[in-house]
């Protein structure tokens, strides 16, 4: 059952995905991650698919390379993803290819669900979970504590302890109201993260529980352990 669902006589808000796939997959080692396989599915399959399963996601806008338009399309059809209304050419940068697809959003979005396209296990829950959170808030995101020492460094030289307490990882999807994240973006393209351009406005961002096994495919060694997590049941 959705977030919103009829019992609560709430309409449901019209949330755009907007997928970020125009990587260059430069530590792969040759060929784009987001058609590496995964338990036999491509990357991008599943990163769609949950987005496609969750109920609180209207529709999706997937900002592509050049040479992954026609493909991922083709992928949508194979896997049945009928929301992915519209597969487009992303930019130079990341920011440049979400705020391309924010602009191709339909005209009657609320909300922006901002995601990586190589966090192919993200759980549908968890989705509906960061959509609850922005809709109460109008900006929210998932983090993760973390669990190492992190030290802050001036070249190889530490400098000094950061209290990790007081520190988290960064997931995605990052959820905003549309209006907010276009006009964070056009005042901070230099970003990396979508949450950065909405902290230079000022605006507190929400923060939600995030997940364990919503890893981001960045080299070889990370299908294997995506495929350790289906294997073991440790994502479901």
């Amino acid at each position: 059952m959705g977030l919103f669902a009829k019992k609560n006589k709430q309409k449901r808000p019209h949330v755009t995905a907007v997928i970020a796939a125009a990587g260059s997959s430069s530590r792969m080692g040759g060929g784009d991650k987001l058609f590496s396989l995964i338990a036999g599915t491509p990357v991008i399959a599943l990163t769609l698919l949950a987005f496609e399963q969750c109920v609180d996601i209207t529709d999706i806008v997937v900002a592509a390379s050049s040479e992954s338009i026609v493909p991922i399309g083709d992928i949508c059809k194979e896997y049945g993803v009928t929301k992915a209304v519209t597969v487009l050419r992303g930019g130079e940068t990341r920011a440049e290819s979400v705020y391309k697809a924010l602009l191709n959003a339909p005209p009657e979005a609320e909300f922006a669900a901002i995601h990586d396209g190589a966090r192919p296990l993200v759980r549908p829950s968890l989705i509906s979970e960061v959509v609850r959170c922005a809709v109460k808030h109008g900006a929210a995101m998932p983090i993760v504590p973390l669990k190492d020492t992190v030290k802050l460094m001036d070249g190889a030289a530490v400098i000094s302890t950061p209290e990790r307490g007081s520190l988290g990882a960064a997931q995605t999807p990052q959820v905003f109201e549309l209006g907010l994240i276009k006009g964070a973006l056009t005042k901070s393209m230099d970003v990396t993260d979508d949450a950065q351009a909405v902290e230079r406005l000022g605006k507190r961002i929400q923060s939600v529980p995030g997940d364990e096994a919503n890893i981001k495919i960045t080299v070889p060694e990370d299908l294997l352990f995506a495929e350790a997590l289906i294997a073991s049941r440790a994502f479901t």
